[in-house]
């Protein structure tokens, strides 16, 4: 697929989160059509899933976490790991952070990256770079929204996020109960009841927490 952009704008449509109505992201309106087209690329030439169509529940409740709570990240610098559709970076320009990063290795997350945050008047920065155990590169604050759904991975990031946090830098994950977040080392900020979609999970409201990560 030669221009994300372009499957992004034909494959979705513009809809508020649940529980962000103040923002608007271009997100799957059938599940599970683009799923199947997806699969279909993906033996063709790769694509990994699109995980950036849609509005994840770890996501959302980080984002309304730090849209109530513009202090966390106000004037400071953000990084948003795993960004996907660019939600949680959005909210948190909207809540006057200096700058923000949003990483995902997906090259169609960053392309949804930049489509959601120009619908939504703000500047974001996206990569595509494994940021997974690098040194900080001036981030006051690291958001990680819903990860924890992969054994291996969830384990990798574990380590770098509490190195982060030790070193000084405010770690926040949202989280909807996944296997894989870490047992201990958390602080419970809040939770939120989360509405979704059994077709993308087995119930129509999660219960989903936001956690501050203690040092490693």
């Amino acid at each position: 697929m030669s221009d994300p952009a372009r499957f992004i704008r034909e494959n979705t449509a513009l809809h508020e989160p649940p529980l962000i109505p103040e923002i608007r992201l271009h997100l799957a309106s059938e599940i599970v059509p683009i799923w199947q087209m997806t699969e279909e690329e993906l033996e063709k030439s790769g694509l990994p899933p699109p995980f950036w169509a849609f509005a994840w529940a770890g996501g959302q409740a980080l984002a309304r976490y730090i849209l109530d709570n513009p202090e966390i990240v106000r004037r400071r610098r953000v990084l948003d790991f795993g960004s996907g559709s660019g939600l949680i970076a959005i909210a948190a320009m909207k809540a006057g952070a200096a700058s923000v990063l949003a990483a995902d290795i997906d090259a169609f997350a960053v392309a949804a990256i930049a489509l959601n945050a120009e619908t939504n008047g703000v500047a974001v920065a996206a990569t595509t770079e494994d940021l997974v155990g690098v040194e900080n590169r001036g981030w006051d604050v690291i958001l990680v929204g819903d990860m924890c759904y992969e054994g291996p991975l969830a384990a990798r990031i574990e380590v770098w996020l509490r190195k982060l946090a030790g070193e000084g830098a405010t770690v926040l994950i949202g989280d909807p109960g996944r296997t894989y977040l870490p047992k201990s080392g958390l602080e419970k900020l809040v939770a939120y009841a989360v509405k979704t979609t059994r077709e993308l999970e087995d119930t129509d409201v999660r219960n989903t927490s936001v956690w501050r990560v203690s040092p490693g």
